[in-house]
């Protein structure tokens, strides 16, 4: 699992950075995003949807956003 360091970046960023990042991964294979944006649950949930994408949303510290994401297999 690959991960991406976005905590700090802002909208659309985050979701810039992981389309680019998935695209590098085998499919099936989960990026690991760590984010600050409070934006970034429902940019992802939007990304995810419209790019018919996995998303799991996980457990992080307050004000981050800890998800991962793939293209399914």
């Amino acid at each position: 699992m690959a991960t991406l360091d976005a905590r700090g970046l802002k909208c659309p960023l985050p979701v810039l950075k992981a389309r680019r990042a998935l695209k590098a991964l085998p499919t099936g294979e989960w990026l690991e995003v760590l984010a600050t944006d409070p934006a970034a649950p429902k940019d992802f949930r939007n990304f995810a949807a419209e790019a018919d994408l996995l998303l799991e949303m996980l457990e992080a510290p307050a004000g981050e956003v800890r998800l991962r994401i793939a293209a399914k297999a």
